[in-house]
């Protein structure tokens, strides 16, 4: 398990399928706003590709997030877009809603910098968010994440285009947290 302050991303376990599914892909708002797919129900028992993990994919590492007191399941996180020849990769992360507002996604962030470029060894990093994703705009910035532009316009959420914001982090300007 790799440690934050408040949480831990460890593997995906059978049990964090349902809530996982139920949490962040079974409501259609949150759905539509972290996929750039079209929201489709997906059945309880069928294998959901935005849950499942694939030990062969190397451009995708996946985590559960879980709370350090009680291990409680408060989300998912991974590295995708894993590039290991120009050594970059794209974070994602989903919080479940009663997990928001607390400083999570500033440390599952923060988890996921230490995994990329000390784990990983890659030499930048990538978020893109909607423009209105405060929280994560936030969490982004407070570890280090640079604004680097807007793509207007580019994507369809719940019947209307929203910009979405470009921020990266490169290995050299990365500053972790002091132990």
């Amino acid at each position: 398990m790799l440690k934050g302050d408040k949480v831990g991303l460890r593997a995906r376990h059978e049990e964090d399928f349902p809530i996982l599914r139920a949490e962040l892909y079974d409501d259609v708002v949150n759905g539509s706003r972290s996929e750039a797919t079209p929201w489709r129900p997906v059945s309880p028992d069928a294998k959901d590709s935005r849950l499942s993990v694939d030990a062969e994919d190397q451009g995708r590492v996946t985590f559960s997030v879980v709370e350090w007191e009680g291990g409680t399941l408060v989300g998912m996180a991974n590295l995708w877009g894993i590039d290991n020849h120009n050594r970059s990769a794209h974070i994602g992360l989903g919080l479940l809603p009663a997990a928001r507002g607390k400083g999570y996604g500033t440390d599952v962030v923060a988890v996921l910098c230490h995994y990329g470029f000390v784990v990983r060894g890659m030499q930048r990093l990538q978020i893109e968010t909607l423009s209105d994703n405060h929280a994560m705009l936030r969490s982004a910035e407070r570890n280090g994440f640079v604004r680097e532009g807007v793509l207007r316009s580019s994507a369809w959420v719940l019947g209307e285009f929203m910009d979405e914001v470009l921020l990266g982090l490169l290995a050299r300007d990365w500053k972790p947290a002091a132990p």
